[in-house]
């Protein structure tokens, strides 16, 4: 038997068998690669059980991103284990989602690094965000030591991939001095947001480039807000008028393309002699074309980014730095909750939401609330 501290959530000490805890996992899974709607199953299991070494944590939030869709499909590099799940067949499941916030609830004797109540995310891609509890060693969970209460669930659900991926763009490429600028296509995606916010409180201008519509007011009054230092529309991008006016504010040392195709080119030729390029998506599903001239006579420099092999690649060190300066930022108002939408803790609900992914325009992130 082990003994487990105290948790305001189990309100007592509680031991636990080797076998199992007395808690019921209750997740969306998936046997195998395919159709979202079809493949995702509910599925209930017994929470295994505490040791020494690990702790319980219940999840709170968990978007669901557009990678998430990928994996289910197969078509992402990440690819989860398929696990026996408290099952009494042989069938294995790999249970949905990368991205979420969880609270532990229960740590081992062992454990030093994490106390009943912290929040936590987790510490790498693949580890399965929708269902209600996990269990696992230190190692699995991202500390958030400087989350306070002015940090919302949702804030910190959504905070390893696109917060993260503007941060180590912002940084990683180009040394960028206050009053320097950046040009970035897809400005209204969940990473445009963040980089502009995070270009704002650096001291960074930003260029941010986003389809036209109907009510691109709107967003441009929204992007304004967020702290946008230009937005202009994708079809006016290639315009001598565009040229002469980005050359006139100050030629951008960074580009982030996360769309491709023509954007991605027009956008390239806006940099400043040895410019920075970094691709970190293709929303067009068209190629980057290049014209020579841009490394011959201008020296620019192309890049790809992809923040889960960042995350393989650096310590975890690092990466509690990082982190701990963006929920430093989330705490003191300099980078708001992002728009989004609840989506309601049922197979039904989940199936939908995951279905839907992003279509159209979009409506800010959608996230389940357990």
């Amino acid at each position: 038997m082990i003994l487990v501290r105290p948790s305001f959530l189990l309100g007592r000490f509680r031991t636990y068998s080797t076998a199992r805890s007395s808690l019921t996992v209750d997740a969306l899974v998936y046997p195998k690669y395919g159709r979202p709607t079809e493949v995702l199953k509910w599925h209930s299991y017994p929470l295994p059980a505490l040791t020494p070494e690990t702790v319980h944590v219940k999840f709170l939030a968990s978007p669901i991103n557009p990678a998430d869709v990928n994996q289910l499909q197969g078509a992402y590099p990440v690819k989860p284990p398929f696990e026996l799940l408290g099952n009494t067949d042989d069938t294995k499941y790999a249970v949905g989602g990368n991205e979420g916030v969880a609270q532990v609830i229960a740590t081992g004797d062992k454990v030093t690094d994490l106390k009943v109540g912290d929040r936590v995310t987790m510490a790498k891609a693949g580890y399965g965000t929708w269902r209600t509890y996990a269990a696992g060693p230190v190692s699995d969970f991202q500390p958030l030591s400087k989350a306070d209460k002015n940090v919302t669930d949702v804030q910190l659900a959504t905070l390893s991939v696109n917060p993260c991926t503007a941060y180590r763009m912002l940084k990683d490429f180009v040394h960028l001095e206050k009053g320097d600028y950046v040009i970035q296509n897809g400005a209204n995606s969940a990473v445009g947001q963040s980089v502009i916010q995070l270009a704002k409180a650096w001291g960074i201008k930003t260029v941010n480039v986003v389809r036209n519509r109907p009510d691109i007011d709107q967003l441009r009054d929204d992007l304004m807000q967020l702290g946008a230092t230009h937005v202009i529309t994708d079809d006016v991008l290639g315009s001598h008028e565009t040229k002469t006016m980005i050359k006139e504010w100050g030629q951008p040392k960074l580009g982030l393309n996360c769309v491709g195709g023509k954007s991605a080119t027009e956008m390239a030729r806006h940099l400043s002699a040895n410019g920075q390029f970094v691709t970190y998506g293709a929303m067009a599903r068209a190629p980057l074309a290049l014209p020579a001239s841009l490394l011959i006579f201008k020296n620019l420099a192309f890049h790809g980014f992809w923040m889960t092999r960042w995350t393989d690649t650096h310590s975890m060190e690092e990466r509690t730095e990082m982190v701990d300066d963006l929920v430093a930022m989330m705490a003191r108002g300099d980078f708001v909750e992002p728009k989004w939408t609840q989506v309601d803790w049922k197979e039904d609900s989940v199936k939908s939401a995951v279905d839907h992914g992003i279509q159209g325009f979009g409506t800010g992130k959608q996230v389940i609330l357990f």
